[in-house]
């Protein structure tokens, strides 16, 4: 009898991909105003059953993790686990913005005020990891690199906090999600993982 039932469970897939710029955290469009956005189904041929665990805007990249495994997605959006991006930012990090998204810093979340939770930030001076993508040209600015990581997960969160320290994010990399890191990976890159 209980050989029966494991041979009915299905096994869950778990993955972990590159989301290149450009791409919504979907396979499918059901919104008639985003037709023409480009999907993670133009990338990957995987089963249905198939989602993407939280998500990364059109304009950010890096690792994203997939699974059919609900419980999984669960876990790994709570505020159990931590999430590390790399960020380009317009303008020069200080220590002293440092130590404000280090606080915490009051961003707007659905029409209401919002103080983050306090966070690890850092300067980073060393981008080798980063593919490089054409940003902007130089003469428009200087521009720095910094470290963020957070336990929560607001709508475009990051952007909001550099903006508000006066650091208009130009470029976001998510490199890390609790374990799973990014790696060398490629943009569009796809590999399974163990949970």
């Amino acid at each position: 009898m209980l050989y029966n039932f494991l041979v009915i469970m299905k096994a869950h897939s778990y993955y972990k991909i590159y989301k290149p710029y450009g791409y919504l955290s979907q396979f499918v469009n059901h919104q008639t105003k985003r037709k023409s956005k480009k999907l993670l189904g133009e990338l990957f041929d995987l089963s249905n059953d198939v989602m993407a665990v939280g998500r990364l805007d059109e304009k950010s990249e890096g690792l994203l993790l997939l699974t059919t495994d609900g419980k999984f997605s669960n876990y790994i959006t709570s505020s159990a686990i931590e999430k590390e991006y790399h960020v380009m930012v317009d303008g020069i990090i200080t220590p002293e913005l440092i130590s404000e998204l280090r606080k915490g810093v009051e961003i707007s979340v659905e029409g209401k005020a919002y103080k983050t939770k306090p966070c690890k930030a850092e300067i980073l001076t060393d981008t080798s990891h980063i593919i490089e993508r054409f940003v902007r040209d130089e003469r428009h600015g200087i521009t720095s690199w910094l470290s963020m990581t957070i336990t929560e997960g607001k709508f475009r969160q990051i952007r909001k906090m550099t903006a508000k320290v006066g650091l208009p994010t130009l470029r976001l990399v998510r490199v890390r999600i609790g374990d799973y890191k990014l790696g060398v990976m490629k943009p569009a890159e796809i590999l399974p993982i163990n949970y």
